[in-house]
């Protein structure tokens, strides 16, 4: 699944690398999920986070990133630009 995600509340890259910081470590520790911020890191208002899982079902991974969305929108101050889910 890749994220393209918006802040308007960061003003500055320090302040987003704190937000993707925390979103992360919380997510691999919730989710047992790998994840990577793939792109615009020199931009300070958009975010783009890969996450992937593997799991014996196709349910099982469509669940997880249903609940791994709604805890980024519940936990963190962005919205999403895009969403993209692959299954392999």
């Amino acid at each position: 699944m890749v994220l393209d995600l918006h802040s308007n509340s960061t003003h500055s890259l320090k302040e987003k690398r704190q937000i993707v910081s925390s979103m992360k470590e919380k997510l691999k520790n919730k989710f047992n999920i790998s994840l990577i911020e793939s792109d615009h890191q020199d931009l300070w208002q958009k975010i783009q986070i890969a996450i992937a899982m593997v799991a014996n079902s196709k349910t099982i991974v469509e669940k997880a990133f249903e609940q791994i969305e709604d805890f980024i929108f519940m936990n963190y101050p962005v919205q999403a630009v895009a969403v993209n889910k692959d299954y392999f």
